[in-house]
């Protein structure tokens, strides 16, 4: 038997609804292979700045760094707009105080819903399997800001150091082993200065890769690509602005935000897993949320965090058992195809572990 705890920030929106579908899967796995999850809520976000008046309470920095994993929902909504510190504040908070310099977020089209893909088929005929790979704790959401006292004008500075970029060059790279042996890096160094240096900083980084082709594309060339020839992508890396951006891109080629998950990593084996998409708050408590990508964020954890692959490929490939077999939440439901809301499928994922 295997004992694990984890964190989970439920978050704002539809946070509690998904992170409750992924619990219900995890227990049924838990079940299955005999492991015991222990569970602690912890507050971040929206429903912090209620319940502690800040987003990011020094309590659950303390109970997540002691848990084996974090397991997040979503955080933010117009709700909170006009407060002093917005929720998405704890968001880059819990980052870096867990040292999660690296996202990795991949973007798979299932077979089954190609059909919801905005892109015409000939664009997909080679598939889409792509692997963004996104610096998480630097660049321009962590650079020193400022506003002129008469509103006149504001600035956000876009910083990196040479280890910021071989840090997390180095992750892209080791991915890229595991895969096609391919990167590509994103910049704009045809501007900015910070990009100059990324550039440079991942040119020599490869040369410890001799077997991983490296090639550099400007972040507007990077988008239309992605638009134009998906298939052409193994591994993106990229800096936390741009990332930030393309890997939603990515997603929306896959079908639906609401599929895709997202591992945020450092240095040890505690990393925080969550879905790419935002808290939704329109469709909140409605049960009309997909749980599928929060659902297979934890696929992720179990992998990546507790080494429990089996368990992570049988919540994998319960998720394509129940697409195969017709059903479909609202974001990506079809004519002929089986209607169901956000705990029902859940529910069909978890019997089918």
């Amino acid at each position: 038997m295997s004992e694990f705890k984890i964190a989970l920030i439920k978050g704002d929106g539809i946070g509690p609804e998904i992170v409750n579908g992924a619990v219900t899967v995890l227990d049924a796995v838990a079940k299955k292979y005999n492991h015991v999850f222990n569970y602690t809520d912890v507050y971040m976000g929206g429903c912090a700045i209620d319940k502690y008046g800040v987003p990011l309470p020094d309590e659950t920095v303390e109970i997540c760094k002691a848990s084996d994993s974090v397991l997040l929902g979503a955080v933010g909504g117009p709700k909170w707009d006009n407060c002093k510190e917005r929720p998405e504040k704890g968001l880059l908070g819990i980052r870096k105080a867990l040292g999660l310099y690296s996202n990795l977020r991949p973007s798979i089209l299932k077979p089954q819903l190609k059909e919801a893909s905005p892109l015409k088929d000939e664009k997909l005929k080679n598939g889409l399997n792509v692997m963004v790979v996104r610096e998480l704790t630097g660049g321009i959401y962590f650079g020193e800001r400022h506003t002129a006292e008469d509103g006149s004008w504001a600035s956000d500075e876009e910083k990196y150091s040479v280890e910021e970029v071989e840090r997390i060059g180095r992750i892209a790279f080791e991915t890229a082993m595991l895969r096609d042996k391919r990167v590509v890096s994103v910049d704009k160094a045809n501007v900015l200065d910070s990009s100059k240096l990324w550039r440079k900083t991942m040119t020599e980084l490869s040369k410890e890769y001799p077997e991983v082709e490296l090639t550099h594309m400007y972040v507007d060339n990077a988008a239309m690509q992605l638009a134009i020839n998906p298939a052409q992508f193994d591994v993106i890396v990229t800096s936390n602005i741009f990332g930030d951006i393309l890997s939603d891109l990515s997603s929306a080629i896959a079908g639906s935000i609401g599929m895709l998950p997202s591992a945020s990593l450092g240095d040890t084996k505690c990393g925080m897993y969550e879905p790419i998409h935002g808290s939704a708050p329109d469709i909140a408590g409605q049960d009309k949320a997909n749980p599928i990508a929060t659902i297979v964020s934890a696929a992720m954890m179990l992998e990546m965090s507790f080494g429990l692959s089996e368990e992570s490929k049988a919540i994998n490939d319960a998720v394509d058992k129940v697409l195969d077999m017709g059903y479909r939440t609202p974001d990506i439901y079809s004519e002929g195809t089986k209607l169901v809301g956000c705990k029902e499928m859940a529910a069909l994922i978890a019997e089918n572990i």
